[in-house]
Parts: C-alpha cells; structure tokens; sequence
C-alpha cells in the first residue's frame, strides 16, 4: 500500500469525486459512514459523545458522523468552531441536515438525541467533560499547514485536559502529516487514544514521536478511486501480507540444499555466545541449505550443542572473532551478533569488507566498528544491508531532531552507499538506495527483548543466501520475523515473550504468507 503525502492525498479525492463519479458530500457521508461503523462496536449507548468540528471538510465529517450516532440513539452533544458562513461547503450542508435532531432528547439515557449544538465563541463556552465521555476529534484533518491558534487551541488543550477516551477523525487536530509537529515550541496537538484515518495512511503515523498523538489507528477504507493510487508516485510505502506473499520462492520437488544456497555467519564472543544461536537457529528456519558460524574457541561446544544442524568455522582465538576466513563459498554473509568491538575483532572485519564480492549484512557491532571508522563504508559492496536498532543508528550517522529527519538521514544513507537500511522499531523502516522506504506493519512490544535483533539477522541472511534480492530479504524478513512474534504473543503474552519463540513460530509465519497466494 501506498502512503500518500498531503497534496496527493487531495488529489486522489477531487480524482475519485471526478472519475467514480460520486459528490463530494456523498464521499462525505461514505467517510462518516466508515467511522461510525468502528464508533458503534466501540463504545456504549449510556456514553455521552462530543463532537468538535471545524469548519472544513474534516468538521463536515464530524458532523455527519453525529447525526448518524443520534440517528442510532446516542446522547451527542456538537461544538462548532464557527458559524455557517464560514464552513466549507460539505461541512455547511452537514451543519444544516444535523440541526433536523436539535431538542429531541433531554441527554438523558433513555431520552437520547442531540442535546446541545452551538458555536463556542471562548473558553466560556467550553463543555465540562466528564472521565467516562467520548470526544470525537474533528476540527482540522490532515490539512493543517501551520500552527493551531486561538480558541482551536484552547479547544485541543480543554480535551487535552480531560481523561475521556478521545478519537480523531482522519488526523489528530494539530498534526502534521508530512513534517515534524514538534519544531514549534508550545504547538498543539489533540492526544487521541485511537485515529480513524481514511486510506491511503498518512507518513506522521509510523514515527514513534507522534505515538502519545495518534494513539491506536485504524485504517478505514472510503473507496478512493483505485486509477489514481496505482498512478501515484511515491517513496513511501506500506506493505501488507498480499504484497509480502508474493514474493515466496516456491520450491522445486527436485532441489537440493545446494539450491538454496550457504550462508556464512559471523558471530558470538565469549560472553554473548547466544547471539550467535539465536541467529543461527533463525538462519536456518528461513531455509537456506547451508549454515556455516565463524565462532571463537570457547563457543565450541555450545553451538555444536545447541545447533547440531550448522556447521562451525573456528576462530583461532579463544574469544573473539580475530580472523576473515576465505568467504568465497558463500552465497549469503551476516557479521555482528555477538561479536564485540575489540581492535582484533575491527581489522578482521575491515578484510571481509575488501575482499567481498557480494552483499554483506551488517549488524550489532558490526555497525558499531563501522561507526568508529566511517571511511570504511566507502568500500562495502553494493546491495548490502545494515539492520540497526536506533541508538546504533544514530552512532551511524549522527543525532536527529526528529523523528522526520531521522528518516532522511536513514534514506540518504541509503542513496550514499548504494546499500539497505533496516532501522529497528515498531514499524521496522527500511530504506532503499533509491530513495524509497517501507514500514512494516508486524510485531508487537513483546519483541522489544534481548535477542529478537539476532534472529531477524539470521531470517534475512537466509533470504539472501536463496537467492533472494536484499530488498526482498529485507521486506520478507522483517514481515516474517513481526509475524512470527504477532504468533507467540496469542501463547505467551507481551511480558513472557523472548526472541526464541520468535524462532518458534517461523514456520507458522511462513505457512500463514503461503496461505495468501
């Protein structure tokens, strides 16, 4: 799925009012319609509802959507930020049709209807909002350019205020869809607890600064015409298990494990030997045919136990990787879990990056050497791949304002080093060399664990070794690994969840994407 930025978001409904055709306050009321169906499973009859409208197209959803609510024997109370002659024209006929419910019950239960419906001219004005209320939040929408001022801003900080469950039509009133809303000190955002926004979703919603604003979203499908999302160039993209699945490999009744190639992975140091089998152990879930781990020593005798099915490649020192072994047999190569950051350890992978001839995955230390000698990166082979959690990121390429300009620096990384960025987090970002970002929709806070790091290296290195392209490694690996976590969490809950049941559920999570095809 596509992710549109504002003005294309625009486009796209004067395109579908055109081409389907249908009326602008008909794509109105189908808008409404959407989010009443989610309001009326969410929440109960003996509630009072507010709805705050603004005088654009976003209070014209509002207001439809509490004439539909009173229609269905809600208790709703309306609260204008202006008068008629200054509504959008959708949202004035919306003003006019609810005005047909004004005085018809007393907003007591069992006598519902629309019980109050007025302009709030100050803070005077304001409803008193009680813990057990729902706000309904449409004032502005997506197409907030500035900052909120005035009496919309003290509406906002009114509902701020309160302790009633808040939801927002579209966009949370304040917020910026395709820039940072934090740049201006003091700005106004409404915190909603969940968001119904219209398809296509909006780029503010995958970054972890806009969380306390957004809430739980739910994307609401309103029919936009499907011409013009096909047609419509972007960088940002949302993938979802019909886009993921097709990207499976079926196999061939005659293939052998030489088919699905050997994937060399270095990792561990005494210590953090279990990172080197967690990613083994995932390596091989993600069905490569050969597994090979560049191990110290002293890790022996744990991974030949505990992953009978890899083969090992012996460091000659006792605790640390110190040596690049000859990596031309390799379909696939992984470094970084585990492995430290010792000056042994820094030169050996320094020689692994010269002598590559294809793709490396870089992870964990691997990241943090790089980071220490950044003109090392300037030799790393094209098409290879870098999974960072945030903090690791930012030792990458330095400090970020925000969340928007993290995004940039991750996607220039991307373009300067013709390489894949998989940047960690609830919606898993990865870049492109050329300039394009996904974000992932699996996972679950139960993954946020020591480990779950490790496995996703060994998923995508194994992708890789199969013959895979790494952005398809990435985008199928990352889909998986959430999935597969999304899975353990229904048997072990966020708090018991640890990255080896991740492991545990690949082959569900697999299974689950075939069943797409």
């Amino acid at each position: 799925m596509k992710i549109l930025p504002v003005p294309l978001i625009r486009e796209a409904d004067a395109y579908t009012i055109v081409h389907e055709p249908i009326s602008d306050i008909d794509l109105m009321e189908r808008a409404a319609g959407a989010c009443f169906g989610w309001l009326k499973d969410h929440i109960s009859a003996d509630q009072k509802i507010m709805v705050f409208c603004g005088s654009g197209n976003n209070g014209g959803d509002g207001l439809a959507i509490g004439r539909m609510l009173v229609a269905s024997g809600f208790r709703v109370a309306v609260y204008m930020l202006s008068g008629p002659e200054k509504m959008s024209e959708s949202c004035r006929v919306n003003f006019q049709r609810i005005q047909e419910y004004a005085n018809q019950g007393t907003g007591e239960p069992g006598n519902e209807g629309l019980t109050e419906c007025r302009i709030l001219e100050d803070s005077r004005d304001f409803p008193v909002i009680g813990a057990t209320d729902v706000i309904i939040d449409a004032l502005f929408g997506s197409g907030l350019a500035r900052p909120v001022e005035g009496i919309a801003a003290s509406v906002i900080y009114h509902i701020n205020s309160g302790s009633a469950m808040v939801v927002a039509i579209d966009v949370p009133s304040g917020l910026f869809c395709d820039v940072t809303s934090h740049a201006t000190p003091g700005h106004l955002v409404v915190c909603a607890d969940y968001t119904l926004t219209f398809s296509p979703p909006k780029l503010a919603f995958f970054f972890p600064e806009n969380d306390p604003f957004v809430g739980n979203w739910q994307l609401l499908d309103i029919g936009i015409h499907p011409d013009f999302i096909g047609s419509a160039k972007v960088q940002n993209f949302m993938p979802g298990a019909v886009d993921i699945a097709p990207l499976l490999k079926i196999r061939n009744k005659y293939a052998h494990k030489g088919t699905f190639g050997h994937v060399l992975l270095v990792a561990g140091s005494t210590g953090k030997m279990g990172a080197a089998v967690l990613s083994a152990r995932a390596c091989l879930r993600s069905g490569p045919g050969l597994v090979t781990i560049r191990i110290p020593k002293s890790g022996i005798s744990i991974l030949q136990t505990s992953v009978p099915e890899a083969m090992l490649a012996i460091d000659p020192h006792e605790d640390l990787f110190t040596e690049a072994p000859d990596i031309t047999a390799y379909s696939a190569i992984a470094i970084g879990p585990g492995i430290g950051t010792a000056t042994q350890t820094a030169s050996a992978l320094k020689i692994m990056i010269q002598h590559a001839k294809i793709p490396i995955l870089f992870d964990a230390d691997a990241i943090n050497i790089l980071a220490e000698n950044k003109t090392w990166l300037g030799f790393i082979s094209k098409g290879s791949v870098f999974t960072p959690h945030p903090k690791e990121f930012e030792r990458l390429v330095g400090r970020s304002s925000n969340n928007f300009e993290q995004n940039r620096l991750q996607r220039d990384f991307s373009f300067r080093y013709q390489c894949y960025v998989v940047l960690k987090g609830a919606h898993t970002a990865i870049t492109t060399p050329d300039g394009q970002c996904y974000f992932n929709t699996t996972g679950n806070p139960g993954m946020a664990t020591g480990g779950s790091g490790d496995v996703l290296t060994g998923i995508i290195a194994g992708l890789m070794a199969q013959g895979y392209t790494p952005l398809a490694s990435c985008l199928l690996g990352v889909y998986v690994h959430g999935l597969a976590g999304d899975i353990a969490l229904s048997d072990q809950g966020f708090e018991a969840l640890i990255a080896g049941d991740i492991i545990t559920n690949l082959g569900k999570s697999f299974q689950s994407l075939y069943g797409k095809l």
